[in-house]
């Protein structure tokens, strides 16, 4: 199920890609000090962010799963509070590489 809010025919800037995700997505460039409403949530943006990047939806706690799609993408290697920036200074993924070489996995 995916979920955002629009406000007068505008897009909010941030989706939450299923209702267990513990993160938003921003679907457009955002600015810092811009505040979007968001599944019942304010969140104020940190900084001037990319489309495709994520915000915490929710404080989460160090170790901690990160959610994405109803799936862990990671853990949080840090505390993280509701608003902030999820990106390499406070996630540690959950990939794994997968050699696909042409007749060497089926």
């Amino acid at each position: 199920m995916i979920m955002t809010v629009q406000s007068a025919g505008e897009v909010s800037g941030l989706l939450h890609l299923h209702p267990s995700d513990n993160i938003v997505v921003a679907i457009r460039p955002l600015a810092q000090g811009e505040i979007i409403d968001v599944v019942g949530r304010s969140i104020t943006v940190p900084r001037d962010m990319g489309l495709g990047h994520k915000l915490a939806l929710v404080d989460i706690a160090e170790g901690c799963d990160v959610l994405k799609y109803g799936a862990p993408i990671g853990f949080a290697s840090s505390a993280i509070s509701a608003g902030d920036h999820v990106h390499l200074h406070n996630l540690t993924s959950r990939y794994t590489v997968i050699e696909d070489i042409e007749g060497t996995n089926a």
